[in-house]
């Protein structure tokens, strides 16, 4: 596969050097002594969500929600800060929501995730049902009427079709905080966009027609195994930026087993298709089933819908990246003035994809911003 090389001359390795340096550990690794008592593995590298939540010093609780058609979502509570007062830290009941199909959310009542129908949904089966499913248990759970909403990337697609299209639903939302919004993925230079050159029927070939990419023993033996080492962090973290951008001051090379170790998380191969249509047209669109009587089925007419992003009233706050190569500036630019009600908007120039969460700094770029506009908009 060889390498790319960027405008600025760097080289950016391919997962064929992620293989390479998994097979020298393997079996060069003992030789040159690097063994389990050399291992740098963080304790996280190997938690699930509530393991890591409590290891940190936190309370949380976990919840099943079971949507309208069938898919049991596992959520994830912070209720407060830490030890047993409630007062502690800055003080906010915390939720955190998954979608169908990824590590956390793989039941449903019916369908087996070993059966192409489970996999049949994209974004918009996350957003017409888990979305809903999801803030309403919470809304009943807390006895709070109005939540607020922080999404990033595919968790702000999900929310501007939802809340779009359920104007019930948007009330229930004091403010949308979009980090990394993806709506059009136009100009999108993710490697992903590759699917856009091949039809259906080839990538149901060469990835099936159920999951796609899920978090395999392979990538957690890369995770904790190799990328655990100073040696191999430039060519782990260089492969996470060649998906996300390229900011390599700003991510803790020492948890990279942790971040790695946590994705993919996997998704259907229809979402995938999904995003592909959508990168190949430039709309906001539904999936496209492949045939009039399908869409007919789906959305009683036969073309998908177009999501009109101008009919969300929800006050809305957006940080975007300038190194996003996922949602790229000129996306970033088309959907700006679609917003009805922007109440803020920051472009952090040094800013990749997977910045929004793994930053060094994100909590000086983006979450004392955040929490201020919670104080200030909504003071009780």
């Amino acid at each position: 596969m060889g390498t790319e090389t960027s405008g600025c001359g760097k080289r950016r390795p391919q997962m064929w050097q992620l293989l390479a340096a998994a097979c020298w550990m393997l079996l060069l690794g003992p030789i040159y002594g690097y063994n389990e008592k050399d291992s740098n593995t963080n304790p996280e590298a190997n938690m699930n969500i509530s393991q890591i939540i409590s290891y940190w010093g936190y309370p949380y609780e976990n919840y099943d929600v079971v949507t309208k058609d069938g898919y049991v979502l596992g959520i994830y509570r912070i209720p407060h800060g830490r030890g047993c007062s409630k007062t502690t830290d800055t003080g906010y009941d915390v939720w955190l929501g998954n979608s169908r199909g990824n590590t956390w959310s793989r039941k449903h009542l019916q369908l087996s995730p070993q059966s192409p129908e489970y996999w049949a949904f994209s974004m918009d089966e996350m957003a017409k049902y888990d979305l809903p499913a999801t803030i309403n248990f919470i809304v009943e759970k807390t006895g709070q009427e109005r939540l607020f909403y922080v999404g990033h990337s595919q968790g702000t697609t999900i929310a501007f079709i939802a809340f779009s299209t359920n104007p019930e639903l948007a009330k229930r939302i004091k403010i949308f905080f979009a980090l990394a919004p993806v709506i059009t993925v136009k100009y999108t230079r993710s490697p992903l966009k590759s699917l856009t050159v091949l039809s259906r029927k080839v990538v149901k070939v060469l990835f099936g027609n159920k999951m796609f990419y899920p978090h395999s023993f392979f990538d957690q033996f890369i995770a904790t195994k190799v990328c655990n080492r100073k040696l191999f962090h430039q060519i782990c973290s260089n492969f996470l930026f060649t998906l996300s951008g390229f900011d390599p001051k700003n991510l803790n090379m020492s948890r990279l087993d942790v971040y790695l170790a946590q994705a993919p998380a996997g998704t259907s191969v229809q979402n995938m298709l999904h995003w592909a249509q959508a990168a190949k047209s430039g709309q906001f669109q539904a999936f496209d089933w492949g045939n009039a009587d399908q869409n007919m089925m789906h959305f009683y007419q036969l073309t998908p819908p177009l999501y009109n992003v101008t009919k969300m009233e929800v006050p809305t706050a957006v940080w975007s990246g300038g190194q996003d190569r996922i949602a790229d500036p000129r996306d970033i630019a088309n959907l700006l003035p679609k917003i009805s009600n922007l109440i803020y908007y920051k472009w952090i120039p040094h800013y990749n994809h997977v910045d929004f969460y793994l930053g060094q700094d994100a909590p000086q770029e983006i979450y004392q911003d955040l929490i201020k506009l919670m104080k200030e908009c909504f003071p009780n």
